[in-house]
């Protein structure tokens, strides 16, 4: 399957936001928007996402990266139709190469958009891009303390997946930690621990994403 790779256009209008969730909403389609650190393993569990969801919804794909396309070939070996934004540096998507990129989806085929946001924790939670919804990943080998340094990215998001739980013997974590700074920034946000080499924890996250895609496509 062929990756179309294309590249950030640099410009910010505070609508254009708006814009992408109309023509979304016209196309019944529901945008997620992916955030977490590199290596967190947005990719790994984007895959076993897909694999969970794609019998009920049909599924497209952004991949933004600053530049290549492996996570793109990882989507697309899926059969999964995705395109590779290349931010050329920047560290975070903005709703205008969302808006740029839509035309080369065909949106009345699909249910579910997903964006791979940059790997950051700071600049992706202040740009919204249209989605519906976000979800945020954040691994057990980062470390427990990313939710104090970096509040807005847990503040900003629907949905935290705490991934890579099968490493907790080998790392010094502390769970209640991290429960209780989420809960201190973003009290209705749910939490979800699980392991995408493992599959544990995934059916729990699968059944609420798709509770809130039926919810977003009416």
């Amino acid at each position: 399957m062929e990756i179309k790779v294309l590249h950030q256009v640099m410009e910010w209008n505070e609508d254009v936001s708006a814009g992408v969730r109309d023509t979304l909403r016209q196309h019944k389609v529901c945008l997620i928007n992916v955030m977490g650190s590199p290596g967190a393993g947005k990719t790994s569990l984007l895959t076993a996402l897909i694999e969970r969801l794609r019998a009920e919804f049909a599924i497209g794909v952004i991949e933004g990266d600053i530049t290549g396309q492996i996570d793109a070939e990882k989507i697309a070996a899926l059969g999964i139709p995705a395109v590779q934004l290349n931010t050329d540096g920047a560290c975070h998507i903005e709703a205008m190469s969302i808006q740029h990129i839509l035309p080369q989806f065909e949106l009345d085929k699909l249910d579910v958009l997903f964006v791979e946001n940059i790997g950051n924790l700071v600049c992706p939670a202040e740009f919204d891009i249209g989605e519906n919804f976000r979800l945020t990943v954040l691994s057990i080998p980062e470390g427990d303390d990313k939710v104090a340094k970096y509040p807005l990215m847990f503040t900003d998001t629907d949905c935290l997946a705490l991934t890579k739980c099968d490493m907790l013997p080998y790392f010094d974590f502390d769970l209640a930690r991290v429960a209780a700074d989420y809960r201190g920034v973003n009290p209705e946000g749910p939490l979800f621990q699980l392991s995408a080499r493992t599959g544990a924890g995934l059916d729990e996250l699968t059944a609420h994403l798709a509770g809130r895609i039926r919810a977003a496509l009416g």
